[in-house]
């Protein structure tokens, strides 16, 4: 096999050990990946900003609304404006949305940032520079995507 099959043989199965992860999520818990991840951060911070919960995990404010739109939707999570400051909106969980937070399965991300951590520096600085010069060539540098291992449409339609 030529070293450019071997690299997109390599490429397909993190992307396909993501989606597996993904779609287990969604069976579990009814939940895609980003889903999950911003009713974490809502679960940590109680009365986030929808900012706060964009700049956490580096989505768009707009990708998060429409998140929110659909967690809202499904009484998992609520947004309540400040009575002191009008133009401020915490976002909150429901009990519902407490509940999935608490079955959703281990983030595949914790497995994966253990191992990593075990690397030396050298290693991981070199692995981190070959998979951005691998998005670099694949004209991925300004998707909009998290630090997550966790797929999930981040299109309107799948949130």
């Amino acid at each position: 096999m030529r070293k450019e099959e071997e690299l997109l043989v390599a490429l397909r199965r993190v992307i396909r050990a993501v989606d597996l992860r993904s779609k287990q999520l969604s069976k579990h818990v009814g939940l895609t990946g980003p889903q999950l991840l911003v009713m974490q951060n809502i679960q940590e911070r109680p009365g986030i900003m929808v900012r706060e919960i964009a700049d956490s995990i580096n989505l768009s404010p707009a990708t998060i609304t429409n998140i929110l739109d659909r967690l809202e939707a499904r009484d998992l999570a609520t947004r309540i404006r400040s009575t002191q400051d009008k133009r401020k909106v915490g976002v909150f969980l429901t009990e519902r949305g407490k509940a999935a937070v608490v079955d959703a399965p281990r983030p595949l991300q914790e497995h994966f940032v253990e191992r990593f951590s075990q690397l030396k520096e050298w290693e991981q600085s070199q692995m981190v520079a070959t998979v951005q010069r691998i998005a670099s060539m694949m004209d991925a540098e300004d998707i909009d995507a998290s630090p997550f291992l966790e797929l999930g449409s981040i299109t309107e339609k799948n949130m």
